[in-house]
């Protein structure tokens, strides 16, 4: 069988796309159309795009490197596990520090303009403010619920009044969903010990 010349192109040129990924902020998307051609693009500008290629900014690990002091420093003075402050930031803002939610959470663990004033956060983005202002938050609602870290991450996302009220975790799919992969990262995070 022999292979066209276009189709040797294409899958050099795809080759290199897929190596430059980490470089890309951008999502990748493609279509194939009726005469099996491939079609790329960084930008949905048709709706026969489909997502093919999520690509990240920069990796995880390197973020929790740059996090690592001021998440050691969180967890001893306010007694928060260490990795239950990581699995809370992973799930919050993939450590992305400069995360700012449709409802205007804002920084790596998604401080609540209230919740932010609440804990003395004068600049939620500030990574160092935001990881201390979050574990202080954190560790209130740890002793609230009594050290039950599942409503407490309950509480964290849907508050503290909601979990009581409810007796429990909220029917809410997002604080379910929310407390299920951070608890899933927690498990992560302690067996890297």
């Amino acid at each position: 069988m022999t292979v066209p010349r276009t189709t040797w192109a294409l899958l050099l040129g795809l080759a290199l796309l897929l190596s430059l990924t980490t470089l890309v902020e951008g999502d990748i998307y493609r279509y194939v159309d009726k005469n099996g051609v491939i079609h790329f693009t960084n930008v949905k500008t048709d709706g026969r795009y489909r997502l093919y290629l999520r690509a990240s900014r920069k990796a995880p690990s390197v973020y929790i490197k740059d996090y690592e002091a001021t998440i050691l420093e969180a967890s001893k003075r306010f007694e928060v596990e260490l990795h239950l402050i990581k699995a809370v930031i992973k799930a919050e803002s993939n450590f992305d520090h400069e995360a700012v939610s449709p409802k205007g959470a804002k920084g790596l663990m998604q401080l609540m303009p209230r919740t932010a004033e609440d804990m003395e956060v004068d600049d939620a983005l500030n990574p160092e403010e935001n990881i201390l202002g979050g574990t202080r938050y954190l560790s209130l609602l740890l002793k609230r619920f009594k050290n039950d870290k599942v409503l407490a991450l309950a509480a964290y996302n849907a508050g503290p009044d909601t979990v009581e009220s409810y007796n429990g975790i909220p029917p809410f799919p997002e604080t379910r969903a929310f407390v299920k992969r951070v608890m899933a990262y927690y498990r992560s995070y302690r067996s890297e010990k």
